[in-house]
């Protein structure tokens, strides 16, 4: 494929529950495609599992790159962490985390979720019938359990909300409110910061304040301002979506709900199918190539800017048996939806325990839950890197 036939990307809009057309016939034809991003840049798109797991599990190139031949994904200037990305600083970073993810403390924090989800349902049921899902559940769900885990205001939700989408914005805003936006976030997180200082606290800013590395170093006032912004976003933007799209998936051929009805034992494995079947995944993830590599599906140059499409790998039927099929007891599931090796989800298993936590509450207080419109109606959230659901009415 030449740059003439670069195909623009992201692909077309799609429908709720649907992937795009062109993955199928990419992957068979095309897995390293010539693209064209909003930005009018050239990149590359791996729709392949095998080449875009290799890609992202690859320790020498970095999701987000200030080479100046880098492609940019749209005509706003790229928000940057100051948090390594690369090498033993990027990994001493994780490690840091990586105690406020454990699975000892997944089931510790279990129950206050189970109680918060709890919570929303009588909220919803109060309101009455019918309700969007993504509003009164899945939105305020991962925002207070992160806000919990950061110690900022629960309160504070709407407003991290759209500096979330200010973040995460292709062409849903203009560069001016992306700047105005950030700069709001950076100044009210580097306060939440200058705060923690004072009186440090128990939760996981406060922890990474007080803690050195094994380095015996300690976190810049950056980096802490890049890891609270990073993780509220992380936190809740993308466990917000999933919730939405997950149920969807479950409700728009109810057999799949009346099944989970029938054996809740099958949840955790239904949730691990849903989010390898996601065919609204968002963008995708970006590799900057910075040296020739050589993948099973064809070569990237150096300088290359690779897109790679979890969602379309997730539905490749070389690794997936009757991919298109969403199946509740799938297992073994290689899905890759969170990244695989260095730069994998940090936050991934919060991000499974919300997800179960999810399906077993409506599962027990709303066995009737069910779509309140059809599935082809579900409206998909257009201009961001993410991909969603606006809204997920609901009736039981």
């Amino acid at each position: 494929m030449t740059e003439r036939d670069a195909i623009d990307y992201p692909l077309a809009p799609i429908a709720a529950i649907e992937p795009p057309a062109e993955w199928e016939e990419l992957r068979q034809q095309c897995p390293v495609a010539h693209v064209r991003l909003p930005s009018g840049d050239q990149a590359a798109l791996l729709t392949r599992y095998d080449d875009v797991r290799q890609l992202i599990a690859d320790p020498r190139f970095a999701r987000n790159s200030s080479e100046k031949d880098a492609a940019r994904i749209s005509m706003l200037d790229q928000q940057e962490s100051p948090i390594p990305r690369l090498g033993e600083g990027h990994q001493r970073w994780r490690r840091m985390l990586t105690k406020w993810f454990t699975a000892k403390r997944m089931a510790e924090l279990r129950p206050r979720i189970e109680a918060m989800a709890e919570q929303l349902v009588d909220e919803m049921v109060a309101q009455g019938q019918p309700a969007d899902l993504r509003a009164s559940f899945g939105f305020p769900l991962p925002v207070w359990v992160i806000c919990d885990l950061l110690g900022v205001p629960n309160e504070d939700r709407d407003r991290f909300s759209h500096w979330s989408d200010t973040f995460l914005s292709v062409s849903r805003y203009t560069q001016d409110e992306v700047d105005t936006a950030q700069a709001e976030f950076t100044t009210y997180m580097a306060g939440h910061v200058a705060a923690k200082r004072v009186a440090p606290g128990e939760d996981l800013l406060g922890d990474l304040i007080t803690r050195a590395d094994a380095a015996g170093e300690y976190l810049s006032d950056d980096a802490l301002v890049a890891t609270g912004k990073g993780l509220l976003i992380a936190g809740h933007e993308t466990t917000t979506n999933m919730i939405g799209k997950m149920m969807a998936m479950l409700l728009a051929d109810r057999t799949h709900w009346e099944q989970l009805l029938a054996d809740p034992t099958l949840v955790r494995t239904a949730v691990e199918e849903t989010l390898r079947y996601d065919a609204n995944a968002g963008f995708g993830l970006t590799r900057y190539v910075d040296e020739d590599v050589e993948l099973p599906g064809g070569t990237l140059p150096a300088g290359t800017t690779a897109i790679c499409s979890l969602g379309s790998a997730n539905r490749d039927e070389s690794v997936f048996p009757d991919a298109a099929d969403l199946d509740l007891s799938r297992s073994p599931n290689l899905h890759i939806s969170f990244g695989v090796g260095p730069h994998s989800c940090v936050g991934q298993s919060l991000a499974r325990t919300e997800l179960q936590v999810v399906l077993e509450v409506l599962l027990r207080r709303l066995p009737t839950l069910a779509l309140g419109v059809p599935v082809g109606e579900l409206p998909p959230v257009k201009g961001l890197l993410v991909g969603g659901l606006q809204k997920v009415p609901v009736v039981w």
